[in-house]
């Protein structure tokens, strides 16, 4: 500190030397450099002594001579601070010099601490404010006189200051703080940091400051050593860097502003910076959206830019091509080659295979037909339904009619193509409650089926119809119960036999069924009722509704209901009719038996006319 003061003292000596040389200030000596609003900041701590502040209040007065005082040209303002910050009068308060001394005269010294970043804090916020007489585009200038080391931080309300465009001079006397004093200034420092001894050298500070503020251009007429601008202010300059730059903490260079290093910037993927500004740019296989900041996928398999002969699969910027199903890439990974799939896969045709593009088929020899299994080959096509049964096990049945019920169920069995892969049987007891007796997939074979039948235990009680035909929807066709999936079109078929009136209400769950797609047949003896069984059947009812008034009467209905369960097969408006099919068969049974009884009459007629021709002869003899 010795030292540094040493070289403040030197450099101070050859103002004073500079000082003697210069006529003292006087009114014809007005600094005529344009207008400034300059605001003392002094400091009355109980360090300085009184003789000390008045040495003070003369500094003041002798730099007010000094200048152009007026509304137009300087403005003055006059702040004190120790530990509390007070104004003394604002940069609009005097418009005279004579009226402006009198107000330094009178200032009382607060006489307490030292809080010298709360009074610069005060300066910024009050004093250089538009109401204390602050002019826009009128250089803000600040000088701070202390004696003492700051009791609070000045470094960060200093700088903030700056920022708002003050430029801060710092004068320190005797046991102020150099540290302190460059914290507080404007730079460059040697311009704006003083230091003197003793408060009777301070008017040395005020001859270089009038220096300075009625000086040359300092821009022009100096090595301001700006790398990019220079900008002059009373008896100073300072640095400015161009758009997109920032001043270094030399105060003199600049450094390009990196929006994308610093992160400030919205590019999806690639941001490219300039001074100050950035572009956006994608990865190789995106392009740029028209927001010029988010990137979009090239997909030229969209855009059609492939020559994939049949599929094309995209990644950003680059495709790939692949065959269809049946098909294979060829070397040039572009065309495509169809596979003879009867040659390459095990088809399993019982006949012969035909391939066709991603696919094949079977085919059976002239005068037999394909299977449901879609490779074996028959004279007949099976007929394949999954069908449920619900017998009314009420007591109104009785025991010896509940059997007849059962070889009814049989003789119904007995007419079908049974097997896990063809028709399927489930059974249903109901009376007050619902039993499932055997599901569709528990039995594979018509023999299995009529054995459990015939074990079947009578159960009696009530009629709850509508609670058998819910049981049946929401459980019986179910795949978990052996119904196949309904995309293989296996019809589904539910037939109820009943001998009286439901106790519960049918009418629901007998439109749900058929709206599920169950074909229902209707079965009723004795004291069925035709309204309800007419209500469970499928349209038309004529050919799904079945009744009898006894028991013994119901094998009967058994052989007429067989005619329907086996669905028929139609192609386009025209129907053909598998000549295997059971219904065919009775139709052919009938059509024989017509042309039968006609070939008879014919018969007959002929015999009659042989007779007739017989006698003729015998009565010429």
């Amino acid at each position: 500190m010795k030292q540094l003061r040493a070289l403040c003292g030197f450099t101070l000596l050859s103002l004073a030397v500079l000082a003697t040389a210069r006529p003292k200030a006087g009114p014809e000596q007005k600094c005529k450099s344009g207008p400034v609003d300059l605001v003392f900041l002094i400091d009355s701590s109980r360090s300085v002594r009184p003789h000390e502040f008045e040495t003070m209040r003369k500094f003041m007065i002798d730099i007010l001579n000094t200048l152009d005082i007026g509304l137009n040209a300087t403005r003055v303002g006059v702040v004190q601070y120790s530990s509390q910050v007070r104004t003394e009068f604002s940069l609009n308060t005097h418009a005279k010099l004579d009226t402006m001394v009198k107000g330094i005269n009178k200032i009382i010294p607060l006489a307490q601490g030292t809080m010298t970043g709360l009074a610069i804090k005060y300066v910024m916020n009050e004093a250089f404010t538009h109401e204390a007489g602050d002019r826009p585009k009128v250089p803000n200038v600040a000088v701070i006189v202390t004696d003492g080391r700051p009791q609070d931080r000045v470094a960060e309300v200093a700088a903030e200051a700056r920022e708002k465009g003050i430029e801060i001079y710092a004068v320190g006397v005797a046991r102020a703080d150099m540290a302190s004093l460059r914290a507080m200034a404007s730079p460059p420092f040697e311009d704006h940091v003083f230091l003197v001894e003793s408060f009777d050298l301070i008017h040395q500070f005020g001859l270089q400051f009038q220096d300075k503020l009625c000086g040359v251009d300092l821009c022009l007429e100096s090595e301001h050593g700006c790398e990019h601008i220079c900008e002059s202010s009373p008896g100073s300059y300072h640095c400015l860097c161009l758009p997109g730059y920032t001043l270094n903490i030399d105060g003199k260079t600049c450094a390009a502003i990196d929006l994308c290093a610093e992160g400030k910037n919205d590019c999806e993927q690639i941001c490219i910076s300039s001074p100050g500004s950035f572009t956006c740019d994608c990865n190789k296989g995106f392009k740029l959206n028209n927001d010029k900041k988010t990137c979009s996928t090239i997909d030229l398999c969209a855009e059609g830019k492939h020559d994939c002969e049949q599929i094309c699969i995209s990644a950003p910027g680059v495709f790939t091509c692949d065959c269809n199903k049946g098909f294979k890439l060829n070397k040039d990974k572009k065309t495509c080659t169809n596979m003879d799939l009867c040659n390459t896969v095990e088809h399993g045709c019982e006949h012969r295979c035909v391939s066709t593009p991603g696919s094949y088929y079977c085919i059976c020899p002239e005068g037999q037909l394909l299977q449901e299994d879609g490779k074996s080959c028959g004279t007949c096509k099976s007929a394949n339904i999954d069908l449920v049964l619900l017998i009314d096990g009420s007591k109104s049945v009785r025991p010896q009619n509940f059997e007849l019920v059962k070889k009814f169920v049989n003789q119904v069995v007995d007419s079908l193509d049974v097997s896990a892969h063809g028709t399927r049987v489930g059974l249903i007891q109901y009376s007050s409650r619902v039993r499932t007796e055997f599901p569709l997939n528990m039995y594979h074979t018509a023999d299995e089926i009529k054995a459990a039948v015939m074990k079947v235990d009578y159960m009696e009680k009530g009629t709850m119809t509508g609670l058998a035909l819910k049981h049946m929807v929401e459980n019986s066709f179910s795949e978990a119960e052996g119904a196949r999936p309904s995309s293989r079109n296996i019809p589904r078929i539910g037939l109820v036999f009943t001998d009286g009136r439901s106790q519960d209400d049918i009418t629901e769950y007998a439109k749900k069924a058929k709206e599920a797609g169950i074909t229902m047949y209707a079965v009723g003896v004795g004291k069925a009722v035709e309204d309800e069984l007419r209500e469970i059947s499928s349209e038309p009812v004529e050919k799904h509704f079945y009744y009898t008034t006894d028991f013994t009467a119901i094998s009967t209905i058994a052989e007429n209901l067989k005619l329907n369960v086996c669905p028929e097969e139609s192609q386009g408006e025209i129907e053909v009719k598998d000549p295997c099919a059971c219904e065919s068969l009775v139709e052919f049974q009938q059509a024989t038996m017509n042309s039968l009884e006609q070939l008879a009459l014919k018969l007959s007629g002929m015999t009659a006319r042989l007779e007739q021709l017989e006698n003729q002869l015998l009565s010429r003899k």
